[in-house]
């Protein structure tokens, strides 16, 4: 990926001074003012440049922000204006024809930054006197949030608009909106902080300073990323919208780097100093402002996009190139349209331009489905085998390849434009949904008809939820979810539970990404700076204790710091290095053929896969998927594979419990679902049962509770309880169970006829049912 820059060919006007500050109001208009006084207007569709107004002699622009167009998708009602601050103190809300609306006294010396909010709510500026004030949309003070003695170079708004980020001397500053909230400052650079920006989808910052260096920052001000120091002074920095990627300026230098910091090109300009840049809405174009007098225009060019044997590359705003590198054969994609967005996955290659979207199969490139857009900003694309996802200003839309929509979930109160890959998930029958406004919750919706699942519950975590995936693979009613919390562990779930708490179990600690794969529930991660792989993941709802025996381990020291998964289809996870380098992973595939060979319940194949592969981490699988099918002949032979005798043996028991209740109960208790054995066995009448399951783990309290209101077998709840005191040497000190000794006799001999009795009932009704079973057959 690179950008491929330009100035406008012989201009019919042109800046005669230092350009200050660009500002885009349409993806193909542009905005920029000058020491000059003018402010120009510059079309792109037609090279045409034309003066929208000469400002007074007095007033000298820098800075330039457009107000917010659109909200979570809805259009704003007010006039197309912008804030323009000046030299002379002031700033300035002036109207597209370029008429000075209202001009407020803002500060004392220069201001220096001015920038509405997401919403056009509130504006903040920023003054050589080193005062931050909050102003409201028609220009009113509501308040000087701070106050320092050196000037403000910078400012920017946090994501939710609760938040304000500005420099202060070397330092950066987050100051919250209040009053009585904690303010964050630490030091950034070892000169001073020239420009920050503040991006709402991925939550990162980004700062530049005298000393050369740009770095990145998370929220909390842990510094993500800093570069090497350049050849001059970090003068202008802009996030992306989409905040995958973002620019920065320098003296006669433009460089495009990835969000986590590593360059992906530079470019010499020739323009001097950049001193302000900005993104279009789309994401596609970077305006720069020089102090030649001249304004410089970039597009995205080169990116790269793969799956299989295919490599796909932008080389033109309206053109990609296919090359499939089996047989080196080569295919042009032309468009209308500029591309804004794509993806690449499942056989399909998902383009959405500005105005149409393109569906191309793998197998055919020649006649591609296309289909109009309702919003030309489309800013994510996810595929799923048998449909995509569209998410744009508006909302998102489920589309099937063959273009027809699916449906449209209803997002109440939850703001799409800032919803990134991280934070949403699809699968063939699932969407899942990071909330932004209460980030412990995700939202799971139906992708055939948008609805939320079940009765409207989501999925609530104690901890901020930083990554979402759901599997892609196996039934709509086992679909899992994976995802990471603030603490960096990694739970697993299933969205469509029935019980009123979905159980959620955690399968990894200090993991910084995760990736399904396209043909199998495996799942793979970097954890611990290494690519971790779990075969079955699902096997912690079956047996944990088999979780680390269904790891694949692979050494990361080829993958520096921080890697990033990119992809994991067929048998290769794709990742990316921190300096932008790609490394493919191989995995074994023995693991798929298992998974197969489960589905398609070919116990006999699976254990001679497992055999001939003589793996520990195929017979745990094999093991957790056999009981989770409650195949126990195959459980038992993996089980025994990997000595774990003491589960053999509860197998066994397990196959000679003589009533179907006993045991599915007892294969309940195998996974730790003791609540659900325990109704199992109460809802079949079997009491008894369900009391020695609470005394086989040590529930006294619970045994008791079951034999009083049930009123039988309160002597033997007593009896084991009295054996397992006199064990250990200990006397009775809960006060219920000397109230009850008090009045009942324990008697070995009575108790032992009564198990006796219970059982040979169990025993008598299930045979019963057998022979029932076997005179219907």
């Amino acid at each position: 990926m690179r950008l491929k820059t330009s100035l406008l060919q012989e201009p019919n006007r042109s800046h005669q001074d230092l350009v200050s500050c660009v500002g885009w109001t349409t993806a193909d208009e542009l905005y920029s003012c000058s020491e000059d006084h003018q402010i120009l207007r510059w079309n792109l569709l037609t090279n045409e440049t034309t003066l929208v107004v000469r400002l007074p002699d007095d007033i000298y622009p820098l800075d330039l922000h457009w107000f917010p167009k659109a909200v979570a998708g809805k259009k704003q009602n007010q006039a197309e204006i912008f804030v323009l601050s000046s030299s002379d103190g002031k700033f300035h809300l002036a109207s597209k024809a370029g008429r000075i609306e209202k001009s407020v006294e803002a500060h004392k010396g220069a201001v220096l930054a001015g920038r509405w909010n997401l919403d056009g709510t509130a504006l903040v500026t920023a003054g050589e006197d080193g005062q931050i004030k909050i102003w409201s949309k028609s220009g009113m003070l509501r308040s000087t949030l701070a106050s320092q003695g050196s000037p403000v170079f910078s400012v920017a708004w946090g994501p939710n608009s609760d938040r304000i980020i500005y420099t202060s001397g070397r330092q950066l500053v987050i100051k919250p909106l209040q009053p009585s909230a904690k303010v964050t400052q630490w030091k950034a650079h070892d000169g001073f902080v020239m420009k920050i920006d503040w991006n709402s989808v991925n939550d990162l910052i980004l700062s530049g300073g005298e000393d050369c260096k740009y770095k990145v920052w998370d929220s909390f001000g842990r510094l993500l990323f800093s570069s090497s120091a350049h050849d001059y002074p970090v003068t202008s920095l802009a996030w992306a919208p989409d905040g995958e990627v973002f620019a920065v300026g320098s003296f006669n230098t433009l460089h495009l780097c990835d969000k986590t910091g590593w360059s992906y090109a530079v470019e010499k300009t020739n323009t001097l100093s950049i001193f302000h840049l900005a993104w279009s809405a789309d994401g596609t174009q970077l305006a720069g402002a020089c102090s030649n007098g001249h304004v410089i225009f970039a597009h995205v060019v080169d990116q790269h996009w793969q799956w299989k044997n295919f490599e796909i590359t932008l080389t033109k705003r309206r053109s990609m190139q296919v090359q499939n590198v089996m047989n080196d054969a080569v295919d042009v994609l032309e468009f209308r349209d500029r591309v804004i967005k794509a993806s690449f996955a499942h056989g399909h290659l998902v383009v959405a331009t500005s105005l149409q979207c393109y569906v191309y199969k793998s197998n055919n490139w020649n006649t591609p489905l296309i289909f109009d857009l309702k919003e030309g900003t489309v800013s994510l694309i996810l595929q799923a085998q048998k449909h995509f996802l569209l998410v744009d200003g508006a909302g998102l839309y489920v589309f099937s390849y063959e273009g027809h929509l699916i449906s449209a979930p209803r997002l109440l109160g939850l703001r799409v434009d800032i919803i990134n890959a991280q934070g949403v998930s699809l699968s063939n029958d699932t969407i899942a949904i990071r909330d932004k406004s209460e980030e412990k919750v995700i939202l799971v919706f139906d992708a055939l008809t948008g609805k939320p699942l079940g009765d409207g519950r989501s999925l609530t975590h104690k901890l901020e939820v930083l990554e979402i995936a759901l599997d892609q693979c196996g039934p709509s009613a086992e679909r899992k979810i994976a995802f990471i919390d603030k603490n960096r562990d990694l739970y697993l779930a299933f969205v469509r539970h029935l019980s009123q708490e979905p159980k959620i179990c955690k399968i990894g600690s200090m993991v910084h990404g995760v990736a399904w794969n396209d043909a199998a529930n495996i799942l793979c991660g970097i954890q611990d700076n290494q690519l971790t792989v779990w075969y079955y993941p699902s096997v912690v709802f079956t047996d944990k204790d088999l979780i680390p025996k269904t790891l694949h381990l692979k050494d990361g020291g080829d993958l520096g710091r921080t890697p990033q998964i990119l992809s994991f289809v067929g048998t290769t996870a794709t990742l990316r290095r921190r300096d932008g380098s790609l490394v493919p992973s191989s995995v074994p595939h023995y693991p798929t053929m298992l998974h197969e060979y489960s589905t398609s319940a070919r116990w006999e194949d699976a254990v001679q896969l497992c055999r001939l592969a003589n793996s520990q981490s195929l017979w745990a699988c094999l093991a957790g998927m056999a009981m989770a099918n409650r195949e126990l002949n195959t459980a038992e032979i993996a089980y025994a594979a990997i000595g774990e005798l003491p589960k053999v043996q509860n197998i066994k028991f397990i196959k000679e419990q003589p009533s179907k209740e006993s045991h599915l109960a007892r294969l309940l208790l195998f996974s730790g679902q003791i609540q659900e054995a325990e109704a199992v066995l109460l809802q079949a009448g079997l009491i008894y049962q369900a009391i020695q399951v609470n005394i086989d783990l040590f529930n006294w309290d619970r045994a008791l509770e079951l034999a009083v209101k049930h009123k039988t077998h309160v002597d033997t709840v007593l009896a084991y309880r009295e054996r397992f005191l006199q064990r250990f040497g200990r006397k009775e000190n809960n006060k219920r169970f000397m109230h009850y000794a008090e009045g009942v006799e324990v008697d070995w001999d009575k108790i032992q006829a009564k198990i006796e009795v219970e059982l040979s009932k169990e025993r008598e009704r299930g045979a019963n049912a057998r022979s029932s079973m076997a005179s219907r057959r």
